[in-house]
């Protein structure tokens, strides 16, 4: 496995879906970029046993976690902690891209 990588080289974007990109993964947490065409979404799901955290690398997306919604961009960041459901949409015009960690990495 890589020590170190670089973003740009990890963007790819798909038409259909939002496209996870793997960057780091290790037993005990991983590490994806999620790029986002206009329209795209995360439908909002769970994770128990498991916190995300979400960086906004670049454009802007409509976050939900728990009860909570909030436009989030560059250099932002939120987290969404075991058992609450959570959720990203981008509204677009422009592509919206996201670092995400998550820990610890869930099984199956």
């Amino acid at each position: 496995m890589a020590n170190f990588r670089k973003i740009s080289e990890a963007l790819a974007f798909a038409g259909e879906k939002m496209k996870k990109n793997g960057l780091f993964e290790t037993p005990r947490l991983f590490c994806d970029l999620y790029c986002f065409e206009p329209g795209q979404s995360q439908a909002p799901h769970t994770h128990d046993g498991s916190d995300k955290i979400y960086y906004v690398v670049d454009g802007k997306g409509l976050f939900r976690i728990g009860d909570e919604e909030r436009e989030l961009g560059a250099r932002e960041i939120a987290i969404a902690p075991s058992g609450l459901r959570h959720g990203v949409e981008n509204k677009g015009p422009e592509r919206l891209v996201l670092l995400v960690f998550m820990a610890p990495k869930p099984h199956g």
